[in-house]
């Protein structure tokens, strides 16, 4: 895994060194309007993040990819990840700080991602599931040709009903922008 330059941020491979400061980060609630919680404690993320160091699945058929972003500030705003299956799917998710919000920081970094995805790791299908309500994690989706997907999509994942699906190949103009 290596980092990635992308116009408006850079992606470090997430380490646990990662922890204290992304804990600051994470504990923005507003990120949380629509899924998910702030971790626990800073012990809780600094164990969750050495289990991630691995990079992959105890049964090892699946690559876990995360990168905390960085701004050229030095700051760091929050996160992509991708869970890369053996057959050239990937799941990916992202959080970013309310604060960064409609900066372009988050599709930058996203888009960044799906450009290592497809060169460096085969990836040829993106894969994203979310809270049908999010309307920016949609919005951001969609700006990166996403489209919206069934549940057929992702057979190995039981979707809640407020929940949908997001696809993308990677023929289609993943830049990073």
């Amino acid at each position: 895994m290596r980092t990635l330059i992308a116009t408006r941020c850079n992606l470090e491979p997430q380490v646990i060194a990662h922890a204290k400061e992304m804990f600051v980060v994470l504990s923005d609630l507003a990120m949380y309007e629509f899924e998910n919680a702030p971790p626990l404690s800073e012990s809780w993320l600094t164990e969750r993040f050495a289990k991630l160091e691995s990079r992959a699945s105890g049964d090892g058929t699946e690559r876990w990819l995360n990168w905390v972003i960085r701004l050229p500030s030095g700051e760091l705003a929050g996160y992509t990840q991708a869970t890369v299956q053996t057959d050239g799917v990937a799941y990916v998710a992202y959080e970013l700080a309310s604060k960064f919000w409609r900066r372009g920081i988050g599709s930058n970094a996203v888009s960044a991602m799906l450009q290592e995805l497809a060169s460096e790791y085969d990836v040829h299908t993106f894969l994203a599931v979310l809270k049908a309500r999010n309307y920016r994690s949609l919005a951001l989706l969609k700006h990166l040709e996403f489209h919206p997907g069934s549940p057929a999509n992702v057979p190995d994942v039981s979707l809640e009903p407020d929940e949908v699906v997001m696809h993308r190949q990677a023929s289609g103009g993943a830049t990073a922008a």
